[in-house]
C-alpha cells in the first residue's frame, strides 16, 4: 500500500486543524462559547466528535487555539508598526490607536466574541500572558529607539513599556473598553496617548 509523504500528511493535518478552528469560531459566534459543545463543532463540519478529539483534546484547547490565532493578528499589527520608518512617537500613537480599533471591531462587535475573550482572560491563560509579553517587548524596542534619537528622556525602556501599557490599558482591554465606551467622563484615546507620551519625554 502506498503511503502519503510525511510532508503531505502534515499539511493535511494542518488543513484539518484550521477547518476545525474556523468551524469552532463560527459556532462560538452563533451560539456563544458557553453553549457550544464539541459535538456542535463536529456537526458544523460534518465529521465525528471523535475526529475532532484527534486534533484537540477539549473545547478549552480549541478555544485557546482560536484566541492564539486572534492575538496573532493583533501582534502582526504591532510588529509592523514597530518596524515602520516613522518617529518613535508616531509609532506609539499608531500602535495604541490600532490596538483600540482592533479591540472594538474584533472583540466587541459581536457579544459572543467578547464572551470568548473574557473567558480566556478570566482563566488567566498563558496564551494571553505570552501575548502581553511579546507586545510589551515591541513597545520597549520603540521606546529604546526613541531614547536613542532624543525623542524620549533617558530611562529604562522595559519599565517604561510596562508603564506605557498600564497607562493605555483601558483602550485595549476588552472589558475596560466595553465599560468605558458609553461613558462621557472617561479619557479619550488621544488624551490617554498624549498623557503617556508626555511622560516618556520628561
Amino acid at each position: 500500500m502506498n503511503q502519503m509523504p510525511e510532508i503531505d500528511v502534515e499539511e493535511a493535518r494542518r488543513d484539518t486543524a484550521t477547518r476545525i478552528l474556523d468551524a469552532a469560531e463560527r459556532t462560538f459566534r452563533h451560539y456563544g462559547y458557553s453553549k457550544t459543545t464539541v459535538a456542535d463543532i463536529a456537526g458544523e463540519l460534518g465529521m465525528s466528535t471523535a475526529n475532532i478529539y484527534r486534533f484537540f483534546g477539549s473545547k478549552v484547547e480549541i478555544h485557546q487555539a482560536i484566541c492564539a490565532r486572534m492575538l496573532g493578528t493583533c501582534y502582526k499589527q504591532a510588529y509592523d508598526t514597530r518596524h515602520s520608518s516613522d518617529s518613535a512617537e508616531m509609532r506609539l500613537r499608531r500602535y495604541v490607536e490600532q490596538q483600540h480599533r482592533w479591540t472594538v471591531e474584533t472583540m466587541l462587535d459581536e457579544h459572543k466574541v467578547h464572551e470568548m475573550i473574557i473567558v480566556a482572560i478570566e482563566r488567566d491563560w498563558q496564551v494571553i500572558e505570552r501575548h502581553i509579553d511579546r507586545v510589551q517587548d515591541l513597545v520597549a524596542e520603540i521606546i529604546r529607539e526613541g531614547i536613542a534619537t532624543g525623542e524620549f528622556a533617558e530611562q529604562d525602556p522595559v519599565a517604561a513599556a510596562r508603564c506605557f501599557g498600564a497607562a493605555t490599558v483601558s483602550l485595549c482591554h476588552p472589558q475596560m473598553v466595553a465599560q468605558c465606551m458609553a461613558k462621557e467622563n472617561r479619557a479619550t484615546t488621544s488624551e490617554l496617548v498624549d498623557f503617556a507620551i508626555r511622560a516618556l519625554k520628561k
